[in-house]
C-alpha cells in the first residue's frame, strides 16, 4: 500500500481515524517511559481534590495516541519525507481513563517547493473524545513526495 503524494491532497479534505479507549495502563506505561510523574497522572487521592476529580492522561500521551491512530489511515505510507512541525499544538480539555478518542484530519494548504520532487501540505489535526470535544487541536507541516513527472 502506498500513501497520497502531495498531488493527491486537496484543501479543504477530511479524513477521520478509528477510535481507540484510554486506559490506566496507558497513563502508567507512559509515567514511566518518559519519566512524567506529575499527580494529575498518577495520583488519585490527589487529583479527587483537584478540578478534574480523577487522574488524567498526559497530554503529549494523548497526542501519541492519535499519531498511531493517524498511521492507521495509510495516507504517507512511503510519501512522507519528513514531519516539519507544529504551528499550534493546544490541550484544550482533559482525557481521563475511559475516554474514547478519535482522530479528525483537514488539510489546510499546499504549496511547492523549489525542489520538484517535494511539496509542503499543511493539516489540521483535531482529537476528539466520545462526546464529540475536541480535547487537542493542532496545525502541523509535513514535506511530501511528489509524483514523478
Amino acid at each position: 500500500m502506498r500513501g497520497l503524494y502531495w498531488e493527491e491532497w486537496e484543501i479543504g479534505q477530511e479524513f477521520v481515524s478509528p477510535a481507540r479507549t484510554i486506559t490506566e495502563a496507558d497513563i502508567v506505561m507512559f509515567a514511566g517511559l518518559s519519566g512524567d510523574y506529575n499527580p494529575l497522572h498518577i495520583n488519585e487521592e490527589y487529583c479527587k481534590t483537584t478540578q478534574f476529580g480523577t487522574r488524567i492522561a498526559h497530554g503529549p500521551l494523548i497526542y501519541a495516541i492519535a499519531a498511531g491512530l493517524v498511521f492507521q489511515l495509510h495516507l504517507y505510507d512511503d510519501t512522507l519525507i519528513a514531519f516539519l512541525g507544529f504551528d499550534s499544538l493546544k490541550f484544550t480539555k482533559p482525557t481521563k481513563i475511559g475516554d474514547t478518542v478519535h482522530v479528525k484530519l483537514k488539510v489546510l494548504e499546499k504549496r511547492e517547493t523549489s525542489n520538484p520532487d517535494r511539496g509542503v501540505m499543511k493539516r489540521q489535526l483535531q482529537v476528539l473524545n466520545q462526546r464529540g470535544e475536541v480535547v487537542q487541536d493542532a496545525v502541523q507541516a509535513f514535506l511530501l513526495k511528489r509524483k514523478a513527472k
